[in-house]
């Protein structure tokens, strides 16, 4: 099922990168090229390594990566789709080093994307970057720290937030179209694949393993924790609440209407199903709580979040989605596909279907860029409340506990142990953030 959302991704992406450069934006900026560099063009990278190439305004002048041959093939496809190849980079730091770069797409794996991206703000330049943005909740607030002290960009890869049937349905929620909304429900449930079982072995000779593992703890290689499987580690991934899930969890925040980290949180969960080296639970069911500014203490808003990633089946219409619970009605929205809004009585009142727009997602990252438009769809502060989302569930599952979370100091306050997870350890590295102690 994963897969087939990825290959509806592509399709949409390469259908619509045909209206986002039709645009008058995109034909008044085609003369002003954006020099970009993509950093990890496998997997999610590829779709963007392909979109961009095939922009007029946009120059790929880098791609990066520690695998050679994911390199040269994202080489092949800049130079085939473009007519210019570009350079091909295993170390990153030459392309932050080149005043030329003006923006970089960083599409590695999760704990990557806090150092990668705060070292390239702090280089100046503009930054798009995969979500989970972070790998834990400080590199969130490292990350918000370092857009606020460069001044650049700060695009998360949540595109649900440029998606314009999205876009309707939120319009929709906020105009109070089924009351006050008490409740959101977001959940991923798919079927995924067993990961195995493996020993630590010698890695490839096309793979760079140690820049790979970058500032996280060195590990031994083993076959089974890449390429992309390394989302199911503690040391490289948040799991797929951290990969499907915080899609939907992004949206229910946003037509939710909340905008802090909640101050309450639990998660039930393990591995229910898959007997394999997997770290992350493949079930799970999680909680948070929100305070109402302006009403009687007590009264509250919810977050839910379930998973099942032994379970293709759907619920409420959708395999993986979003239910707004409002006093006068409930919306229904499907990660890819569309929503439908229902009133009293469960009456059918509106619905739309559409798909997801990258390149429209690309868009508005340019055009803040260019100044042409003031205000980033998924903005830093976006990211980093739906990553944290993830990373409390994650941690209240660990400790199988309820957590009290102080949203303006980031830290749990009655659980040590939790705690502790708020930050993750580092080995001695030139990536490694400054002021993550």
């Amino acid at each position: 099922m994963a897969t087939q959302r990825r290959d509806f991704l592509k399709t949409a992406g390469a259908g619509a990168i045909v209206l986002a450069m039709s645009s008058p934006t995109a034909r008044a900026a085609a003369n002003e090229q954006i020099t970009v560099a993509v950093i990890g063009p496998g997997g999610m990278g590829s779709n963007h390594t392909n979109l961009l190439a095939a922009r007029k305004d946009v120059r790929v002048k880098y791609v990066c990566d520690v695998d050679q041959q994911r390199l040269a093939k994202a080489a092949e496809a800049v130079r085939s789709t473009s007519g210019k190849a570009p350079e091909q980079v295993s170390d990153m730091r030459k392309v932050f080093d080149d005043k030329e770069v003006d923006a970089v797409f960083i599409a590695t794996p999760d704990h990557w994307h806090a150092p990668a991206s705060i070292l390239a703000l702090d280089a100046g330049k503009h930054v798009y970057v995969e979500k989970p943005c972070c790998h834990n909740i400080r590199e969130g607030r490292l990350m918000s720290d370092a857009v606020a002290r460069s001044g650049k960009c700060l695009q998360v890869g949540t595109q649900s937030r440029s998606t314009r049937v999205i876009e309707e349905a939120m319009q929709k929620l906020h105009a109070g179209e089924i009351g006050e909304i008490l409740v959101a429900k977001a959940w991923n449930s798919q079927r995924r694949g067993s990961i195995g079982k493996q020993q630590p072995s010698d890695p490839p000779s096309h793979l760079d393993f140690d820049t790979w593992v970058g500032p996280a703890p060195l590990v031994p290689y083993q076959s089974n924790l890449l390429p992309g499987v390394w989302r199911w580690w503690h040391n490289f991934g948040c799991g797929d609440i951290g990969n499907d899930g915080v899609h939907d969890i992004d949206v229910a925040l946003w037509g939710l209407g909340v905008d802090t980290h909640p101050s309450s949180a639990t998660c039930m969960g393990g591995k229910y199903f898959f007997d394999d080296d997997m770290q992350f639970p493949d079930t799970q069911y999680a909680v948070f709580e929100y305070p109402v500014e302006g009403k009687p203490e007590g009264r509250k808003k919810q977050l839910i979040f379930e998973q099942r990633i032994w379970s293709p089946y759907v619920q409420e219409g959708y395999e993986n989605g979003t239910a707004f619970y409002g006093k006068d009605g409930i919306l229904l929205l499907g990660h890819t596909s569309g929503w439908k809004l229902y009133g009293p009585r469960m009456q059918l009142i509106a619905e739309n279907n559409g798909p997801v727009e990258l390149p429209r997602h690309h868009q508005n990252f340019f055009d803040c860029i260019r100044g042409e438009q003031k205000k980033l769809n998924a903005d830093v502060k976006a990211g980093h409340l739906a990553a944290g989302i993830v990373h409390l569930a994650n941690i209240a599952a660990r400790v199988d506990g309820v957590l009290h979370f102080d949203p303006q100091k980031e830290q749990i306050t009655n659980n040590d142990q939790a705690n502790a997870l708020v930050r993750r350890q580092y080995r001695d590295h030139w990536a490694t953030p400054k002021g993550v102690s």
